[in-house]
């Protein structure tokens, strides 16, 4: 399986008083939610991400005992034109981001033609380089993207897509993205400059808080709550 982190990663239940009771490898393909309801714990918030002395992406969840009905792995989607008995080279990616906010807004980016939702907006960050954790990953990348510094706060959610589509290269891919997401402020926001020329960015812009509705976000980010409250924050 190809991947940009050759140390794999792996899920980690963390009770309340900090003691780990769960971990497992996250495999291609599999949501933290289902590898853990199935060692009996249930998921309530990530805690942390962090590299691991042997190279692994370790991602931290708060748990508590499972009581119900495990969670269940949802069906692959295909993208349009794929069909059914085409095979995809697996690909496992993780990337890590930031909900960037300030007194100029929110941050967002606008994707370029080198990928399938060109013209959409999202969040400032990307995969992570070989060895990088998800912190130096989204400080790199938001400085690459918008040329802004930041500053981290807790990390917010971790999401979990597999589906089976085209890379912009024409490529058959069994994708499975995993996007690590923060919360991050800006306490001295500037004017925006894309240093990563030759990437994927091809705008970056302060969105006004009351304006973000229109701006077209991709579906995953679209579905983030964290987006959500920002509507018409003090300050827009």
């Amino acid at each position: 399986m190809r991947t940009n982190v050759p140390g794999g990663l792996r899920v980690v239940g963390v009770r309340g008083d900090g003691t780990r009771v769960a971990d497992a490898r996250l495999g291609h393909g599999e949501h933290p939610d289902v590898v853990l309801g199935a060692a009996g714990w249930l998921v309530e918030a990530p805690v942390f991400a962090t590299v691991a002395d042997d190279g692994a992406l370790e991602v931290g969840y708060r748990v508590r005992e499972l009581d119900g009905i495990r969670p269940r792995a949802g069906a692959v989607r295909r993208d349009a034109g794929v069909g059914d008995d085409e095979v995809g080279e697996p690909y496992q990616r993780v990337a890590a981001y930031a909900v960037v906010t300030s007194g100029r807004g929110l941050l967002l980016t606008q994707f370029n033609a080198q990928t399938h939702v060109s013209g959409d907006w999202g969040l400032p960050g990307g995969g992570l380089d070989d060895g990088e954790s998800p912190v130096e990953g989204v400080h790199r990348e938001v400085w690459e993207e918008t040329g802004q510094r930041i500053e981290l706060g807790e990390l917010l959610t971790v999401q979990s897509q597999h589906w089976v589509g085209r890379a912009p290269s024409g490529v058959l891919e069994d994708f499975h993205a995993v996007r690590i997401v923060y919360a991050a402020t800006c306490p001295v926001p500037t004017d925006i400059v894309i240093h990563d020329v030759g990437g994927t960015t091809s705008d970056a812009r302060w969105v006004p808080y009351d304006r973000i509705g229109d701006y077209r976000l991709t579906s995953s980010w679209r579905q983030l709550a964290a987006l959500h409250g920002l509507v018409g924050e003090p300050g827009s």
